[in-house]
């Protein structure tokens, strides 16, 4: 299994020198580096096209990029008029960082097909053993060798079959999420790429205006049999049979097995089917080129690998085959489905390049949290009118009647998402008189919990991928709850599959750990809070002072980004301690996990977000004077509360730095030392106090010197359990 970036590159017409090519490959890689990064590789054609040059290497894309032009096997001049290069960003989940283990993964000796992959094969274990009995031998610990070995088999036993169809009868026998890329020699200048589970973009470039924006969806003819892959792999493996045959199967009667389980996410919709007696697929309409001149082709995972080379792109849906040959791109699927759309559009993307430049910043998480006050305006840019106090949300304005009426909210997320929603629970109780429950997408899974009709389940994801929140939100659908989306990237899969939802508007976030997105993920559910709360005339004086609240909120969010020396400072205090505890209750909670989380993944220091009220419950033992705690203190409901569990701390010879209101002598007077910020209203307070923590994280990471942008083992999106 693997996750990571993907991203190819097709010039059909265009000619291009090798060096192009490879510096665009490159280029794109770099984009994506945020994504996983413990080893990258490249797949091109060598002069003349006969065969296939791999080269992978271990680290940085930058040391990939040095091995590559530093290769005197490449001609880095030739020119070529068309040409297919895929190349792949690897974060290893399974099977150690190594040049063997990079992607591409080959078929074979000769590199017959290559292919780049993220995601997980969940039976490739069962396929591998199938293989090893047809005499395939492996070379890698990973899972996606076996989708390069299966393909090569495939070919051989079906040698009349199209590069595309080949990859339709691969897919349906592997089990899982993933995104594929394949090149092979035995079909020069195409590509072919498909998606289950895990995001896969199109980009389009070329020199005319395409005369349509939408690219038909192109269905085969045939059903595939519904008898699970595994259970066919279970016998042949049992039997020992030394080789598959097409016309014959028997004993198949006693081999089915349940595809009514808990695991259906990760079968394709029924469609496992033996590999004998799979039909091949026959289109229902002739082959439509969607542009017969030069262009140019960019399959990549994330849209800020394109967005320097064409705004224009298709978002790839689960299960389409996505084929480019003789300059010319169509997607198939093997099944219609009553929803299915006869086309899929091509998009214009709005982000530009600068947004995804450092700037004058030395690293992407410093920029983007300096982002903050642009960002939470973006967010509340036409939704909160301030002259007459209203909210609109758009993408749920038509669902808030049923949204009303129903029994519980649920907000599911993973890591930030889900401190968001802690963070602003406690305000949509208040506001909307409602039952919410907060969960955590994996564990909310693992107890099977108990799901509704009548429920409204919300799932908070930045990317919109993250594999637990996927999973958990078709887990919630398919039992007819109310699913809305909170996301930040147009076209992810959470942003396709809810019935409705909220854009967050963050704009792009590079850094791994989450800063921006987070502020902008509380300010949607506080919109959402008081959209639900508009018509209550009880709540009409709370309601109006968080609006006031919202409409200073970056200029607040700016006065705390002043005092980024005086956290500096603090950081040098800290960053050579092995832990840090950071307390608080009531709307500040949520800033103490959020804060320990962004330790812990920026710093590699042990650090836990403690609730204040827990303290005399055990915490207490950690604290003596070498112990550094974190304490945000604010003038709100819980104020006694929070007092008494910072005198708890001074008593016991613990030195507290404690975050309070400017001006707040009192409880100045208890802390070693103090960091004030502006007061808001109080269930906004945590945004302000969020970004202290940011910081801090920040230059406590830096000064240890630890990859800021890139942390160690974590990838930006989880599109893996």
């Amino acid at each position: 299994m693997t996750s990571g970036g993907i991203f190819a590159y097709l010039n059909y017409l265009t000619p291009k020198s090798r060096k192009e090519i490879l510096e665009l490959l490159v280029g794109g890689l770099k984009r994506l580096e945020y994504r996983g990064y413990d080893s990258a590789g490249v797949a091109l054609d060598t002069a003349g096209g006969k065969d296939i040059s791999i080269i992978k290497k271990t680290g940085k894309v930058k040391a990939l990029e040095e091995e590559i032009f530093h290769r005197t096997d490449v001609d880095f001049e030739s020119k070529t008029d068309s040409h297919v290069g895929i190349a792949h960003t690897r974060w290893a989940t399974h099977g150690v960082p190594s040049e063997v283990n990079s992607h591409p993964q080959r078929s074979d000796f000769e590199h017959s097909f290559v292919v780049v992959h993220n995601g997980i094969v969940t039976n490739y274990k069962e396929v591998k053993t199938l293989l090893e009995q047809r005499g395939y031998v492996f070379e890698s610990e990973t899972d996606t060798e076996v989708i390069a070995k299966l393909i090569h088999h495939l070919w051989i036993i079906h040698p009349g079959y199209s590069f595309r169809e080949l990859v339709e009868q691969v897919v349906q026998q592997i089990e899982g999420a993933f995104a594929l890329c394949f090149k092979s020699k035995h079909f020069p200048g195409e590509c072919v790429a498909t998606r289950r589970g895990s995001p896969l973009l199109v980009g389009i470039k070329t020199k005319t205006r395409l005369a349509t924006d939408h690219v038909p969806i192109l269905y085969g003819k045939g059903e595939s049999s519904e008898k699970s892959f595994s259970s066919f792999i279970a016998n042949q493996i049992t039997k020992g049979s030394p080789n598959l045959t097409t016309d014959d199967d028997d004993d198949d009667d006693d081999d089915d097995d349940d595809d009514d389980d808990d695991d259906s996410y990760h079968r394709p919709h029924g469609r496992n089917a033996e590999l004998p007696v799979i039909p091949r697929s026959e289109s229902t309409s002739e082959f439509q080129p969607l542009e017969d001149k030069e262009v140019e082709y960019f399959f990549a995972s994330d849209a800020s690998a394109v967005i320097e080379h064409t705004n224009r792109v298709i978002f790839l849906e689960d299960d389409d085959v996505a084929a480019v040959k003789e300059g010319a791109l169509s997607i198939h699927r093997l099944r219609r489905y009553l929803d299915d759309p006869h086309a899929r559009e091509i998009t214009t993307l709005k982000m530009e390049i600068q947004q995804i430049m450092k700037g004058n910043y030395q690293y992407f998480m410093q920029k983007e949290i300096f982002e903050q006050p642009e960002s939470v305006v973006n967010t509340m840019r036409g939704r909160l009118n301030f002259q007459d106090n209203s909210v609109t949300l758009g993408g749920i304005k038509d669902y808030i009647p049923e949204i009303k009426r129903c029994r519980r909210l649920m907000l599911i997320g993973c890591g930030t998402s889900y401190h968001s929603a802690i963070a602003t629970r406690q305000l949509l109780e208040e506001l909307t008189e409602l039952p919410v429950m907060v969960e955590l997408a994996s564990d909310f899974l693992d107890r099977n919990t108990p799901v509704f009709r009548d429920d409204v389940c919300f799932f908070i994801s930045q990317s919109g991928e993250t594999a637990d929140t996927l999973m958990a939100l078709r887990y919630c659908k398919g039992r007819g709850a109310l699913i809305v989306g909170i996301t930040n990237t147009v076209g992810s899969s959470i942003c396709r599959e809810s019935h409705c939802g909220v854009h967050i508007n963050a704009g792009p976030e590079i850094g791994v750990a989450s800063t921006k997105a987070y502020t902008s993920q509380f300010i949607s559910l506080v919109m959402f809070a008081l959209v639900m709360s508009e018509d209550r005339i009880s709540l009409g004086t709370r309601r109006q002072q968080i609006i006031e609240g919202l409409k200073n909120l970056d200029k607040l969010i700016r006065e705390v980004l002043k005092l980024d020396e005086e956290v500096k400072e603090l950081a040098k205090s800290l960053f050579q301690h092995k832990s840090l505890l950071i307390m608080g209750r009531g709307y500040n909670f949520a800033t103490c996990m959020e804060g320990a989380l962004k330790v812990k993944e920026l710093t590699y220091m042990h650090s836990e977000g403690i609730m204040a009220g827990e303290l005399k419950h055990g915490p207490l033992a950690l604290v003596d004077d070498s112990m550094p705690v974190i304490m945000i203190v604010m003038r709100d409901p819980v104020y006694v509360k929070c007092m008494n569990a910072l005198q708890q701390v001074t008593a016991r010879e613990g030195k507290p730095i404690v975050i309070c209101e400017e001006g707040d002598k009192e409880t100045k007077s208890f802390a070693y030392k103090a960091l004030e910020i502006p007061k808001t209203v109080d269930c906004l307070q945590g945004i302000l106090t969020v970004i202290p923590m940011q910081l801090l994280s920040f230059h406590i990471a830096v000064l240890r010197g630890c990859n800021v942008d890139c942390p160690r083992n974590l990838a930006k999106s989880v599109t893996v359990e």
